[in-house]
């Protein structure tokens, strides 16, 4: 019995060969870059996916052999700097206690400072004199319970279950084919399937953990600040906690030595897909010509689709879920003068004034960090907003010390006033955060 092959006596076929391997390939690296984040994600990665010779030059420079360097040439990046894992520069951070001065941090501090720009306002007093607008965030990270190699978390299932259809899609032009008997068309879907299911497994298969920095345990407390822009970070907790977001880094960990010979071979074989494919499907009849590009582009809508879900947004997520959810206080100041007083008062809220040591606490250097102007006036703000900070009155004064003023002319003055104005606004936010937040230690 024969069987009538649909579009059979079209007198034209579909010259599929100039888009298989390229089509689709900035969408397949941004999917496979998830791998490691989504729970179970490596067992779904069996479906004819688009953009395989994409994935095999990018992946393929991972295997780190004079062999491999031939076939993939270009720099041999680390498993972390190749998916996204780490290279972020965070912003400068300092230590009130340690007097630590870090001018760039790592992937996590950046991490971090994303998260607290993505956190809305909680307070917010009054309209103050608006210049440039900031914020002043605290993030309390005490006693977060993370071991060195801990570890990281992974999203559910729920997204990567999505895989069942390309997955679904490709057993079905299989079987269409099958039924109309193009095993040429047949046999290049099931060579895409196995190819992208052995890669997505081989390279889903590295464990993700934490590598933690160790401080001694007689460091003092560990409180201080990330500077950005617009923006202040505090991170409050002991030197081990803080340095958790500030030195350490995410590791994953291949278990292939130092060559990863086995993602070379996957790249190789994603590579071999490219070709076969490229060579052969002009040669399957029209309909299974349509089947094999319709099962490359269902799949190439689930890779758009897991490449729509930010990727530093995912790691956000599961490095607040390490640190168990620590809540963030976020103020919102209307200018640098507010905002660092505001971020001042709080920090000297953690100094213990029962010991020596609390001298290591200088206002007028944070203030100086936070606002490096080195002009008369600014250089009088900060003398007098320290002298408030350290101050053990109960009712803070910021109206302007004559003592201070003397040498100032009159218009330094009008403006000294504006900016101890300023300072008064942030402490008021401060006060706030008070009875709304339990922001003192």
């Amino acid at each position: 019995m024969s069987i009538n092959l649909p579009l059979d006596n079209a007198s034209f076929t579909l010259d599929t060969s100039g888009v298989m391997g390229f089509f689709g390939g900035e969408e397949a690296l941004s999917a496979m870059a998830t791998v490691h984040l989504y729970r179970g994600r490596r067992w779904l990665g069996w479906y004819n996916s688009p953009g395989s010779y994409t994935v095999a030059k990018k992946f393929g420079q991972l295997a780190n052999s004079r062999f491999w360097d031939g076939i993939f040439p270009g720099p041999n990046p680390t498993p972390e700097a190749m998916f996204g894992l780490d290279g972020k520069e965070g912003p400068r951070f300092i230590g009130v206690f340690s007097g630590t001065d870090m001018t760039t941090t790592g992937h996590l501090a950046y991490l971090t400072a994303q998260k607290a720009k993505e956190t809305k306002e909680q307070i917010q007093l009054g309209v103050g004199r608006i210049t440039a607008p900031g914020s002043v965030s605290i993030i309390d990270v005490d006693n977060v319970k993370l071991q060195h190699g801990g570890k990281v978390p992974t999203m559910k299932v729920y997204h990567a279950l999505c895989a069942a259809i390309p997955i679904t899609s490709s057993l079905t032009t299989c079987l269409a084919c099958a039924f109309v008997r193009d095993w040429l068309a047949l046999g290049l879907i099931i060579v895409g399937m196995v190819s992208s299911g052995l890669s997505c497994f081989v390279i889903g298969s590295g464990k993700l953990h934490f590598q933690l920095v160790k401080p001694s345990s007689y460091a003092p407390r560990g409180d201080g600040f990330l500077l950005m822009r617009n923006d202040i970070v505090i991170l409050k907790g002991t030197e081990k906690d803080v340095t958790l977001i500030t030195k350490a880094k995410l590791v994953l960990d291949m278990g292939d030595g130092e060559e990863f010979n086995t993602v070379g071979i996957c790249s190789l074989l994603l590579l071999s897909q490219f070709l076969i494919q490229l060579l052969l499907v002009p040669r399957a009849t029209l309909f299974g010509q349509i089947m094999f590009l319709s099962s490359l582009v269902v799949s190439w809508a689930y890779n758009s689709f897991l490449s729509s879900l930010e990727n530093e947004k995912i790691q956000t997520d599961l490095l607040w879920k390490s640190l168990h959810e620590p809540p963030i206080t976020k103020f919102a100041l209307p200018n640098r003068g507010s905002q660092a007083a505001c971020a001042c008062f709080v920090l000297h809220a953690g100094v213990d004034m029962s010991k020596k040591s609390s001298t290591n606490f200088k206002p007028k250097k944070i203030l100086e960090c936070m606002i490096p102007n080195d002009t008369r006036v600014w250089e009088v703000w900060r003398e007098h907003v320290a002298k408030q900070v350290l101050s053990k009155e109960r009712i803070k004064s910021f109206g302007p010390d004559k003592e201070l003023i003397a040498d100032l002319e009159d218009e330094e003055q009008q403006l000294l006033k504006q900016l101890l104005a300023d300072a008064e606004y942030g402490y008021g936010c401060y006060q706030e955060s008070l009875t709304t937040f339990n922001v003192a230690p």
